[in-house]
């Protein structure tokens, strides 16, 4: 299981707030008579680290929760677009403002596109952010016929753009497009368990996602439609890339999501 930051984030904030409130209304009083009678008492250690800290906590829980939210890419569901070791930035409130935690909407602002990159909680495992393309909205039929993606029984056009390895090609990277936005994709060039799916017609309030590398992309043709409620937020930028822990931060990766 994930560690539930913005839970952990949120109780910071609470208790740290809650022992600068404490001894504001009590503790602060007695110290200033002391001073009065010119007996000075320390404040003590846990309120000078919750009073240095709550405002540090609280302005990063606000920018987090309803604003923006970083986010590393753990793994290649989504290459060519987005690589392993990609750090992110998700709008949060693209799709609606939510309460952190319980996740709840409060005020609706837009609603997910066709070709949209996003966040959210995957059916299946409802504590782990996941990362897709938004392929299907709410009413839509989705079908693959031989790594074809049809929506509404429209096929996606695609362009390939290189075949790899030379004379042999065991992968083929193309330009997809959908809803007149164009990302990139990758396919193996011999069929896989996800070449095919049958036509599924997505209920409403779902969404049918998936990844961009297409045959090595665990998403919906697996587990299913994602549910509005655990939407996270748009993904709309990479700010650097990050490989492994002993390795240079990377910068030439900066730039807009497709």
């Amino acid at each position: 299981m994930d560690i539930n930051f913005p839970l952990i984030l949120l109780l910071l904030v609470v208790a740290t707030g809650a022992i600068w409130l404490f001894d504001a209304l009590f503790l602060a009083r007695g110290r200033k008579a002391l001073a009065a009678k010119g007996q000075r008492q320390p404040e003590p250690v846990l309120v000078e680290y919750a009073k240095s800290f709550f405002p540090v906590l609280a302005i990063v829980f606000v920018l987090r929760s309803f604003l923006v939210e970083p986010f590393q890419i753990p793994s290649a569901s989504m290459d060519p677009t987005l690589e392993v070791g990609d750090f992110i930035l998700v709008n949060k409130f693209a799709y609606g403002l939510r309460l952190p935690v319980s996740r709840t909407k409060v005020l609706g602002i837009g609603e997910p596109k066709r070709g949209d990159v996003m966040v959210f909680f995957p059916p299946h495992m409802n504590d782990t952010y996941y990362i897709k393309r938004v392929i299907g909205l709410p009413g839509d039929e989705i079908r693959v016929v031989n790594n074809q993606l049809y929506i509404n029984g429209e096929p996606a056009p695609q362009e390939l753009i290189q075949a790899l390895p030379p004379g042999n090609p065991q992968k083929e990277f193309l330009w997809e497009e959908i809803d007149g936005h164009r990302h990139l994709m990758a396919k193996h060039v011999a069929p896989t368990r996800y070449s095919n799916i049958r036509t599924v017609t997505v209920p409403e309030g779902h969404y049918f996602m998936m990844g961009d590398n297409r045959d090595n992309s665990l998403d919906s043709r697996e587990w299913g439609f994602v549910p509005e409620k655990d939407i996270v937020g748009k993904a709309f930028a990479i700010w650097m890339h990050w490989d492994k822990l002993l390795s240079l931060p990377s910068f030439d990766r900066v730039g807009g999501i497709e």
